[in-house]
């Protein structure tokens, strides 16, 4: 468990660079790693979330038709879902790795459960990808080459930031000078119970 970070970092890279060559917000996941591995669940993770940063991409274009925009809107929703189901599943990997710790008396929580830091860190390589490959984009633009070398060390210092935090509270858990609380995530407007317009309601 040491260094986690690290090995979700190499994954989310690793997830990118497949999507890159190989991927598009119709292309299946193409998953280099075993089933049931956490190597497997990260690359998903970040493939999910390199195809919403298209799908949303896509949605933002003002010419877009309408009609194509909901049924983009309904995918977006789709893979929060599914994102949200995946982040669950990455913590349940955590809760397994550290079932026999014993948190000490003096324990505290954190404010956010392991995988959902990990989701932002997926979310910050995809951050970084595209502002780095923007600047490499920017050849004869001085301007726009500053602006995005500005942005990117940015990045970068949160993604050294982040990865120490991650690893950070890992080893607290480990150590039982914090534990886990995991709670199902509440999403209401995929549930036909919940959402009023689902239900036939009106706002």
């Amino acid at each position: 468990m040491k260094q986690f970070s690290h090995l979700a970092t190499r994954i989310f890279k690793e997830a990118i660079g497949v999507y890159e060559t190989q991927g598009s917000v119709d292309t299946p996941c193409v998953n280099p790693h075993p089933e049931r591995t956490i190597e497997h669940d990260l690359f998903r993770k970040n493939w999910i979330d390199n195809a919403q940063w298209c799908l949303e991409d896509i949605i933002r274009d003002p010419d877009i038709d309408p009609v194509e925009a909901l049924k983009i809107k309904r995918r977006i929703d789709r893979s929060n879902q599914e994102r949200t189901d995946l982040v669950e599943l990455i913590d349940s990997f955590f809760l397994q790795e550290f079932a026999s710790v014993k948190p000490l008396p003096e324990a505290s929580i954190n404010t956010e459960s392991p995988a959902w830091a990990i989701d932002r860190l997926s979310i910050l390589e995809l951050k970084i990808y595209n502002m780095d490959k923007a600047l490499k984009g920017a050849q004869g633009n001085e301007e726009l080459r500053a602006k995005c070398s500005s942005k990117l060390a940015v990045l970068i210092e949160q993604e050294r930031d982040l990865t120490q935090a991650i690893d950070e509270l890992l080893e607290d858990i480990a150590a039982g000078r914090k534990y886990m609380k995991v709670y199902k995530q509440m999403k209401m407007y995929n549930d036909p119970q919940l959402n009023p317009l689902l239900k036939g309601q009106t706002l």
